[in-house]
């Protein structure tokens, strides 16, 4: 979940660990933090808990000795101890010599605390990324050597770290890495280290990601260590994007550039795969074994993304599905000939790669992500990019969208190749898909217009309702969690039938229901539920609805029969989203960075 930067460059460090922080915020924001090894040969360290801004300022007043080009960075998302200085990172050792940066969990870190206050460490903070800066100094009072030092304290560590070890006294620095993301990368400006190679474009033009069990020291040649033995280093992958994709450009925020990109996102996605999911070609190179039921595992967005491509697998495949929320496998029994489709923006996210350590390689996995170098890509059998691009906004929209987009899809291409639809059918589908970048933006375009004014009319209210219907009920679940992440205002998705059966009680004078009206009959009469209760009903549908976003069809104008894509009306979650900000913004919101969330979520 934090952020890590790290440099080793001939001018002052501080500079590029600012700037990769505030790449990296979006990470976590409880607190940030450097350590910089001054000319002296010690350490100066500088935490704020507040934003990564804060830290600028509090750097920018500093005096005192010459800072090096040898530094360390991290913005904190908080797992263990409060939001205090004293447990922001970097932590040192008890001699100051050793500063570390760390995301990831130490599972063990209570007994080894225990075992090193019984030796004589003393500690400063109440988190658990500390005990591997004493692990570090405890092994270096038998050897000098700080690679041999990282290899033998991470050797103790149980859990997931991406860790960078500084040593004030010799300017070494070494990294390492087991179940949590870290790249590093060199380019003439010097070597530097990122949680994301986002927060690093701009100096690097390829990485290396390190995998899992690597430490790496860094220095005019890297040693590469995997497993405890040294091996060449790993060929350097380009970079996928520019620092530029990362700017705001003229948009007042990272959500509203992301929310605007989708039609764009949606047409590139489409020109890699249209004729390849008509041929089913894009399911055969994959080498996949084929499959009688589909898995998806995944959380929060990426979960409902899932559930759309679910329901489009059943609708026209006749396809059993499972919906496995990630943090919950424990619970789930899979049928033979299961095919488990992983999905997580980040390719990081925990509960997703615990979920499949569960499945214990019983089943074939397909990841869907957006990072085709993250820890998910490594353990599927096949991967299918999302190509997004680089999404900043904690909250996701374009992924979300791209994650749909991907893996309709490949569902279409699976039917084709395994002879459930025929070419004709399936080109049909490929062409609809076609018409979604219009569709969005025609949508985007409504909401822009209908949105401020219906907002203010509910902005006060304490919680909403969402309600859809068959494939609709996906994206009122996406709206109803986009609104709680951005407003901070409670927001529950209900199957609109079931409103009789509990939640109509909830619906008061005023209450706001945001219902995804697809054309499904049986809709109107929960809205005439609703407002025969004197619910505040808003309508995401076509001509007539509140916001009429959705392009109108005759009944039966596709060739399936229906006056909606089997996928349902994927347009309608950028209203959704544009709800959700514009409420936020409204209440005085960071729609960028909300409260107690990050944007990779990669512990348990």
């Amino acid at each position: 979940m934090c952020g890590i930067i790290a440099a080793r460059v001939t001018d002052d460090a501080t500079p590029y660990l600012l700037d990769g922080l505030e790449r990296l915020e979006y990470r976590g924001y409880d607190s940030a933090g450097i350590a910089v090894r001054t000319a002296a040969g010690g350490t100066e360290t500088i935490r704020s808990v507040s934003r990564v801004g804060d830290l600028r300022t509090l750097v920018a007043a500093r005096s005192g000795a010459a800072l090096t080009g040898v530094g360390v960075g991290h913005t904190r998302w908080a797992t263990h101890g409060v939001v205090r200085e004293a447990n922001a990172h970097p932590h040192a050792d008890c001699s100051g010599r050793i500063s570390i940066v760390h995301n990831g969990i130490v599972e063990n870190a209570d007994e080894l605390r225990a075992v090193l206050e019984r030796q004589g460490h003393r500690f400063s903070s109440d988190v658990d990324s500390e005990v591997i800066a004493h692990l570090v100094e405890r092994a270096l009072a038998v050897d000098p050597d700080l690679m041999l030092a990282v290899q033998i304290a991470t050797a103790q560590l149980e859990g997931s770290w991406a860790v960078v070890v500084l040593d004030a006294r010799t300017g070494r620095m070494v990294v390492a890495a087991d179940r949590s993301p870290l790249v590093v990368a060199r380019s003439a400006r010097g070597d530097f280290v990122a949680s994301d190679i986002g927060a690093i474009a701009e100096w690097c033009e390829t990485f290396v990601a390190l995998r899992d069990g690597d430490v790496v020291e860094l220095g005019e040649a890297w040693t590469w260590s995997s497993a405890g033995v040294v091996v060449p280093v790993p060929f350097p992958t380009p970079s996928p994007f520019a620092a530029t994709a990362l700017e705001l450009g003229d948009h007042p925020d990272h959500m509203a550039k992301e929310i605007e990109e989708q039609p764009a996102v949606v047409s590139a996605i489409l020109d890699r795969v249209a004729r390849r999911a008509a041929d089913g070609s894009m399911w055969v190179g994959l080498g996949l074994p084929g499959f009688h039921r589909l898995a998806v595992v995944a959380c929060g967005t990426s979960l409902n993304a899932g559930q759309v491509i679910a329901t489009t697998l059943r609708g026209l495949g006749g396809v059993p599905t499972d919906i496995v929320v990630a943090s919950e496998a424990d619970q789930v029994v899979l049928g033979p000939d299961t095919l488990v489709v992983a999905i997580s923006q980040s390719g990081e996210t925990a509960d997703v790669l615990r979920a499949l350590d569960r499945f214990e390689d019983r089943h074939p996995v397909l990841a869907l992500t957006n990072n085709v170098h993250s820890s998910l890509a490594r353990r599927a059998d096949a991967v299918l990019d999302c190509h997004a691009g680089p999404e900043v906004g904690v909250a996701a929209t374009k992924t979300f969208t791209a994650q749909v987009v991907v893996g309709v899809a490949v569902v279409v291409s699976a039917l084709v190749a395994s002879g459930r639809i025929d070419a004709a059918r399936a080109a049909a589908l490929v062409a609809e898909l076609s018409d979604l970048p219009s569709r969005i933006a025609h949508a985007a375009a409504i909401a822009a217009d209908r949105i401020p004014l219906l907002v203010s009319s509910v902005r006060d209210a304490s919680g909403f309702l969402f309600l859809g219907r068959g494939a609709g009920l996906p994206y009122a679940a996406e709206g109803a969690l986009k609104l709680k992440e951005l407003s901070y205002r409670w927001a529950e998705a209900y199957p609109a039938g079931e409103l009789k059966h509990g939640p109509l009680a909830l619906v008061d004078d005023g209450t706001p229901v945001v219902v995804v009206d697809h054309g499904e009959p049986r809709l109107q009469a929960n809205i005439a539920e609703v407002r025969a209760r004197g619910g505040f009903v808003i309508t995401i549908g076509t001509e007539g609805s509140d916001i009429p976003a959705l392009g109108r069809r005759a009944a039966g104008d596709l060739t399936w029969g229906r006056a909606t894509a089997p996928w349902g009306p994927l347009e309608a979650v950028v209203p959704l989203q544009m709800l959700a900000r514009e409420l936020a913004l409204q209440l005085g919101c960071d729609v960028d960075k909300p409260r107690n969330l990050a944007k990779s979520v990669t512990v348990e």
